[in-house]
């Protein structure tokens, strides 16, 4: 039975970042461009609206991810010193990504493109430290 808490888990832990990260790399690459593209007013109603819809989904994604870190922290002791260095800054960055997305949802936030942008970069290299992390693991 642990092996499927264990899979359910990483499942969770994938797929909450996976529904965090990839929705705010949606709205920064197809959603900012094509907002820009409509009227003013139309524009800052669609953007509101569509962050308005996406803060459930953050809030959401931010308890799974949480919840599914402590697990995986809990079930895996007695790692290396590297990995614990870049666990930490995989954590901050998370940090980030977690603090920027609630700010992100907030309406009528001029700088939701601009902000997007740092949560992509450290999105993506969040992902890339989580590859390089089940490699030392």
């Amino acid at each position: 039975m642990p092996d499927v808490l264990t899979i359910i888990m990483r499942w969770l832990h994938i797929s909450s970042m996976a529904t965090l990260v990839g929705g705010i790399l949606y709205a920064r690459l197809v959603m900012a461009p094509a907002i820009a593209a409509l009227s003013p007013e139309s524009g800052k109603a669609l953007n509101n609206r569509a962050a308005a819809a996406y803060r459930p989904l953050v809030i959401a994604a931010m308890i799974g991810s949480i919840m599914s870190g402590i697990y995986r922290i809990l079930i895996t002791p007695g790692h290396t010193v590297r990995y614990h260095v870049l666990l930490g800054i995989k954590l901050l960055l998370v940090l980030h990504v977690f603090a920027v997305a609630l700010v992100i949802c907030k309406p009528d936030n001029p700088r939701r493109t601009r902000m997007m942008t740092g949560v992509v970069i450290s999105g993506l290299c969040i992902i890339a430290i989580s590859a390089w992390l089940s490699r030392i693991f």
